[in-house]
């Protein structure tokens, strides 16, 4: 007994067993983001068939089609006169339905000042127009968007010059048929073309 007392007093003592550590934590659930809203565009079409019609243009209202355009990044909308269609970014339904009327009424603006024009040359963003937007409903309409879309440089390599009065325009792809230089074409011919003010191509790159 002494030796194993004396044994004991010797030898080095125990470690006593390491506590295991604790499981880390489970990791917080992630919830998955909320698909985005679909927003049909057939209600944007017959809201706007609707107000073509009580101004007098049922012809009009009768071609008009509206589509989302899934291939739109910084644009809101576009208007096709001669095909009497709208195609509307997606991206507009983020920032709500507000935003969605304003945009479609803008683009049903351009429509409905050609339609009123006839084969009278317009200007985009000119007086027909904001003609057009206050009869739809649209005050204080600008010819631009302010929302935060995603936008791109696009090259303009071919440029051409009105002979009279100098104006350039640069376009992405070059002219395919004669076109004149829209300001001089008022200002001096009603709106209507003159061989006078013809662009011409001063650069291509």
């Amino acid at each position: 007994m002494q030796l194993d007392f004396f044994r004991r007093l010797w030898e080095p003592p125990k470690t006593p067993p390491a506590t295991p550590a604790p499981p880390p934590p489970a990791p917080a659930a992630v919830e998955p983001e909320p698909p985005p809203r679909k927003v049909s565009a057939l209600p944007l079409q017959e809201r706007a068939q609707g107000l073509l019609i009580a101004l007098g243009h049922a012809a009009l209202a009768e071609r008009l089609t509206v589509r989302w355009n899934t291939r739109m990044r910084s644009t809101a909308g576009m208007a096709y006169p001669g095909q009497a269609r709208v195609t509307l970014n997606p991206r507009l339904i983020a920032f709500g339905d507000a935003e969605i009327d304003r945009t479609l009424l803008h683009e049903v603006a351009h429509l409905l000042a050609h339609e009123r024009a006839g084969r009278r040359r317009i200007a985009p963003h000119g007086p027909e127009w904001r003609r057009a937007c206050l009869d739809l409903g649209l005050h204080e309409e600008t010819r631009c968007h302010t929302l935060p879309l995603p936008r791109r440089q696009v090259a303009r390599p071919h440029r051409y010059r009105c002979p009279a009065c100098g104006k350039q325009l640069d376009r992405v792809r070059p002219l395919r048929k004669k076109a004149a230089c829209l300001a001089c074409c008022r200002a001096h011919n009603h709106g209507r073309f003159d061989e006078r003010f013809s662009l011409v191509k001063v650069r291509a790159k």
